[in-house]
């Protein structure tokens, strides 16, 4: 889900030659979600094999990766752990949304609606866990690194890049700022628009770069606070208070101090207990995290590759011969000294 914050968030357009020979680490929870709901047919069914196995994450994931690799971008991708207790509230409430999502895509195929059936497909898309062990054996297979999270997949990625072992985060979701990343690439995609949802129409989409320092400095309040603004306006561990949003929240952070000052003011039955602040608020500070990583790229083993996406998914093999031309960069790539 993530925090809806983005609209303060001072950002600034870039290219993808600002990003060469940068270590960017990408949510892959994030992507995967991002591929499994945009790559369909036109009547909203996953791209699958067949045999009917979903294969729109094999084709994002390794299109993905070879147009960051062509343009000398060095991906690591990191995986969610198992989620906090905290975060139970939220799974159930997707998959209840997901299940009401699946009957209004049959209900809308059946009157012939398909532009409605597709909208309603992507709010289907679920990564499982045969998802995930295909997406990690086609990454071995391509030589790009990933890491394994013991909790969140954004914390993980936010630690490695404060440690120094990577430039920035890559992800759509604004959290790993709360969680306290320097660095923030929204849009890390080789298309240049993006349709709107529900829409038939497109926007142009560029990278953007939002630095947490420059952030806090515009807002005027540290990232502890930020997080506080989060909580107000609801993250993926609570729900929000109605009728708070971006302005309001950091209006009543800048004036109260923090989010118990704000609640003692305000008064809310639907405000999170002081103790459940707490805990939400060390998931942002001092979330679980791994040294257990080693970055490093490598070819792609073009005949396993060939047997995994075209033997066993279907894949054409021109196909698979011709993006594997972009990896030629990763011939040049050893691990980076220094970033900045």
């Amino acid at each position: 889900m993530g925090v809806k914050l983005g609209s303060l968030f001072p950002s600034e357009q870039i290219s993808f030659k600002d990003l060469h020979d940068r270590i960017i680490v990408i949510d892959a929870y994030n992507v995967l979600h991002q591929f499994l709901a945009t790559i369909r047919q036109r009547d909203g069914t996953a791209l699958k094999n067949a045999d009917g196995k979903i294969t729109s994450h094999l084709s994002g994931l390794f299109y993905r990766s070879a147009n960051l690799v062509q343009n000398k971008i060095k991906p690591v991708y990191v995986f969610d752990g198992k989620p906090h207790e905290l975060k139970q509230e939220t799974i159930d409430e997707r998959n209840r949304r997901r299940l009401q999502a699946e009957k209004d895509w049959k209900d809308a195929l059946e009157k012939g609606d398909t532009a409605k059936a597709r909208v309603k497909a992507q709010q289907t898309s679920r990564v499982t866990e045969e998802i995930v062990a295909q997406s990690k054996t086609l990454l071995e297979i391509l030589g790009i690194p990933y890491v394994q999270a013991p909790e969140e997949g954004e914390a993980q990625a936010s630690y490695m890049v404060r440690k120094g072992d990577a430039y920035g985060v890559g992800s759509q979701d604004f959290d790993c700022l709360l969680i306290g990343s320097p660095v923030l690439i929204r849009n890390l995609t080789s298309s240049s628009k993006r349709k709107l949802p529900g829409k038939k129409a497109y926007v142009k989409v560029h990278p953007e770069r939002i630095y947490l320092n420059q952030t806090l400095d515009k807002l005027g309040i540290s990232q502890k606070q930020l997080v506080d603004m989060a909580i107000l306006m609801g993250t993926d561990f609570n729900e929000g208070i109605k009728g708070i949003g971006p302005k309001k929240s950091l209006k009543l952070i800048k004036k109260n101090g923090n989010i118990e000052n704000v609640i003692s003011t305000i008064g809310s039955d639907e405000a999170p207990t002081f103790e459940k602040i707490k805990k939400i608020r060390s998931m942002f500070l001092n979330p679980k995290t791994t040294d257990d990583y080693e970055l490093s790229w490598s070819q792609p083993d073009e005949q396993k590759l060939v047997y995994f996406l075209s033997e066993k998914y279907q894949f054409s093999e021109k196909r698979i011969e011709s993006m594997l031309k972009k990896f030629e960069p990763i011939k040049e790539m050893k691990k980076q000294q220094t970033l900045f």
